[in-house]
């Protein structure tokens, strides 16, 4: 059994709006066993979607490599736009050393909802994964739980947006769970009604253009 804890901080600019809310990175980087081309930060997995994504939207001419000018690139963007990362786990354990949000077990969730309370300005939370067993949406629901809490549907349209308010400040916040942005939900952007209509126009029309369409309704640019 891997306990896998996970390696980074919250990273959440003063003037953050938005959170950017996952599960775990790879157990790679927990290890310091990194991939070549993997930017030892948050979603930096050259196998990951989320920053190639956001390449795309804004532009970002970002290096992907294992450099520190790669984490700062990505600090600054964050910075910029007034966004943060913090992940909903704090540690699993795992009988298999792969990234799967299943395959974890006996999870400590990090404090979400007292870090919420804590940034005033935030009113976002972008889940990078809907509520599938162990997802970030599925999680935050969990944590809600212990509040006697639970999101509100504003839409049930992907990306789904739901509402909840703080328990302390009542402070209302929004929340987008996107497709997730990895290779293993490919296949259900391929079963989406929307996405088999845009591919039929158009048939050079894939999966990466479907989140960078999703993705820019959430992040902007």
């Amino acid at each position: 059994m891997f306990k896998h804890q996970h390696p980074f901080s919250p990273f959440i600019p003063k003037e953050a709006t938005k959170l950017i809310v996952g599960t775990m990175p790879p157990p790679r980087f927990s290890l310091g066993e990194l991939k070549k081309d993997d930017v030892n930060f948050c979603y930096g997995s050259i196998d990951g979607l989320l920053w190639p994504v956001l390449n795309a939207i804004f532009n970002l001419n970002l290096d992907f490599e294992t450099t520190e000018k790669a984490i700062k690139q990505r600090k600054d963007f964050l910075i910029s736009k007034h966004i943060g990362i913090c992940d909903i786990v704090e540690y699993g354990f795992r009988t298999q050393m792969d990234a799967s949000d299943l395959g974890l077990s006996n999870l400590k969730l990090r404090p979400l909802i007292a870090i919420l309370e804590q940034h005033p300005k935030i009113d976002t939370l972008i889940f990078t994964g809907g509520n599938s067993k162990n997802g970030p949406e599925y999680l935050f629901r969990k944590l809600l739980k212990t509040y006697q809490l639970k999101l509100n549907q504003i839409s049930n349209n992907v990306p789904r947006i739901h509402s909840v308010k703080l328990p302390i400040s009542k402070r209302k916040i929004i929340t987008h769970s996107l497709t997730a942005p990895s290779g293993a939900a490919n296949r259900a952007i391929g079963s989406m009604a929307l996405y088999k209509q845009l591919k039929q126009s158009n048939p050079n029309f894939n999966t990466f253009n479907f989140r960078v369409m999703q993705y820019r309704e959430v992040f902007g640019g």
